[in-house]
């Protein structure tokens, strides 16, 4: 609680600490945000239809993308955007790399336990994608079946969810850019999990490959922006703003716009 007003520390003779205290929310995020102008947004630049960067022209595109724009609007600050991955996600937040993470988060408790989250934005199952060429996966209950290797991306919530479900195939964690997608095409593992963005983006730029969904709900993750724990300050403001992209249509526009409609979060 703020007691000591200026004028008291300067007529008694209090402990310093008490004097020299700022009051609460005077060093947030939000307000240093706003003194230095500019808000620092971490991106996973090989997102498709979330937050990716063409290799051809060096343009990011994607919801998130139009979304941190959309932030920085509303705070009236430019927008930084730093390059992350889900791998280096809890470091580059907790270690002040950005003020936020904007690059479709899946919410998990292993995640919810060093990061906090504002409600979700977006939700989606998991899917598999394979080759044209597999012969040995057609459908869904193909996969968990002895003899298959299945890839999934380091530090991405696929990893954990396959280390769990899987009982009789092998789990391939590749931690390189598009390594899964290669080990895939090259045959060395026959199928990588993904979710709903990045499969109708991968399919619709790689002709060798198919998708495999699930028959029903498999694992259905709600994902979010992530910050630090703690300052209240910057998360409420970060949680008015998923609210207010909600209510006035920015949200499913830009959804809507990279083919991402049906998994908009209520």
């Amino acid at each position: 609680m703020w007691l000591f007003h200026a004028s008291v520390c300067a007529a008694m003779l209090v402990w310093p600490l008490l004097c020299t205290a700022q009051p609460p929310g005077a060093g947030s995020r939000l307000a240093r945000i706003q003194a230095a102008q500019q808000v620092r947004v971490c991106i996973w630049p090989d997102y498709y239809g979330i937050t990716y960067r063409n290799p051809k022209t060096n343009q990011l595109s994607g919801v998130d993308i139009d979304m941190a724009q959309a932030l920085g609007k509303d705070l009236g600050v430019s927008v930084v955007f730093v390059d992350s991955s889900f791998a280096k996600l809890t470091d580059d937040v907790t270690q002040d790399r950005c003020d936020v993470a904007m690059f479709a988060v899946g919410i998990t408790p292993a995640r919810q336990e060093k990061l906090r989250f504002t409600p979700p934005h977006l939700a989606s199952d998991i899917y598999g994608v394979v080759s044209k060429a597999n012969r040995r996966i057609q459908r869904w209950d193909d996969i968990d079946k002895p003899g298959v290797v299945v890839a999934v991306a380091k530090g991405t919530l696929h990893e954990p969810v396959m280390w769990d479900k899987l009982k009789a195939a092998q789990l391939l964690v590749l931690d390189t850019p598009f390594a899964r997608e290669q080990e895939v095409q090259s045959g060395r593992a026959d199928v990588f999990m993904t979710d709903f963005p990045y499969s109708q983006r991968f399919l619709a730029n790689a002709d060798w490959a198919r998708l495999v969904a699930p028959p029903g709900y498999y694992h259905v993750t709600p994902y979010a922006y992530a910050m630090a724990p703690g300052d209240d300050a910057w998360h409420t403001r970060l949680t008015q703003f998923v609210a207010d992209i909600k209510r006035d249509g920015r949200l499913m526009n830009a959804a809507r716009a990279h083919q991402l409609a049906p998994i908009v979060a209520p």
